[in-house]
């Protein structure tokens, strides 16, 4: 059936693929007719300039956007593809500094007990890190990763950067349970360093939420202990080894007998954050001291 003949009473219509090859070759006949003819020339030179120029300036309009259009199509792609780079390159180099930061933090640490460790030099001493600890802001009990395989066993002290953080009450073969000076119900006989007076030092959680614990039964028979005083484990301590830094005087006062004073002191020890200790593998000799 011809394309263009349609039945009675039907709209006459041609089908799209016609007429684009009606274009096309009306297009090809008008190229051919301009440039291998003179035809156009003369008369229908001006009627051709009104025709043809607008058509070849919209063709060639449309073919720059498009070209520009894919110009920016592959810059886009170019840029998408460069900045999923630049992430990943972010990516790697946050991590990397993130593992660079926690480096030197371990580092530091590390560094402090080692000069902790040239302090007490006369001390054997086990290096160990916290594993795990109870609920709640402070270190007042807590895990370590070393037990009775590495030769630790209950009460050896613990020290930490600046001094004592407290004894081990329990051990296993590769672990051990520490409970630290500020534990409430923790006692650690101490003495004034520059002038021997002994006191008791006990724990207090919930003065440690200020950053200070108490100490009482002070014995300052010559009424110079003052605000910033060292304090450290005494001799007549029955856990804990002597000389062991334990803080510093923060405030002082008499008792209501007048013969004992009492007050608070800072420990040295950061109770907030442990992640590194030294446990001391020497254990006080009782029967020496008897």
């Amino acid at each position: 059936m011809s394309p263009v003949v349609k039945p009675k009473g039907e709209k006459f219509t041609i089908p799209g693929k016609y007429l684009l090859l009606i274009f096309t070759f009306i297009c090809i006949l008008l190229m051919i007719l301009t440039y291998g003819t003179p035809l156009f020339d003369g008369p229908f030179h001006g009627a051709v300039g009104y025709i043809v120029v607008p058509f070849e300036k919209g063709i060639g309009r449309i073919g720059e956007w498009m070209s520009n259009r894919r110009d920016q199509l592959r810059t886009v792609e170019s840029l998408l593809e460069e900045n999923a780079l630049l992430r990943e390159q972010l990516d790697d180099l946050t991590e990397e500094n993130t593992i660079l930061n926690q480096e030197k933090y371990e580092l530091n640490e590390l560094r402090d007990l080692l000069l902790l460790s040239d302090e007490y030099d006369s001390y054997d001493k086990v290096g160990a890190r916290v594993i795990g600890k109870d609920t709640g802001n402070w270190f007042t009990s807590f895990l370590i990763d070393k037990g009775t395989s590495d030769g630790l066993e209950v009460d050896m002290n613990v020290i930490a950067r600046g001094g004592l953080v407290g004894r081990i009450t329990a051990v296993g073969p590769n672990w051990a349970r520490v409970v630290s000076i500020i534990s409430d119900g923790t006692n650690v006989s101490g003495q004034i360093l520059a002038t021997g007076d002994t006191l008791i030092v006990s724990g207090d959680l919930e003065l440690m939420q200020s950053g200070k614990i108490r100490f009482s039964q002070l014995s300052d028979s010559t009424g110079t202990v003052r605000a910033g005083d060292k304090i450290v484990t005494s001799q007549i301590s029955d856990k804990y080894l002597p000389g062991l830094l334990i803080g510093y005087v923060e405030s002082i006062r008499w008792d209501n007998n007048n013969l004992t004073k009492s007050g608070e002191l800072t420990p040295v020890v950061d109770f907030q954050h442990l992640s590194v200790v030294l446990v001391i593998t020497d254990q006080k000799d009782l029967g020496e001291q008897e």
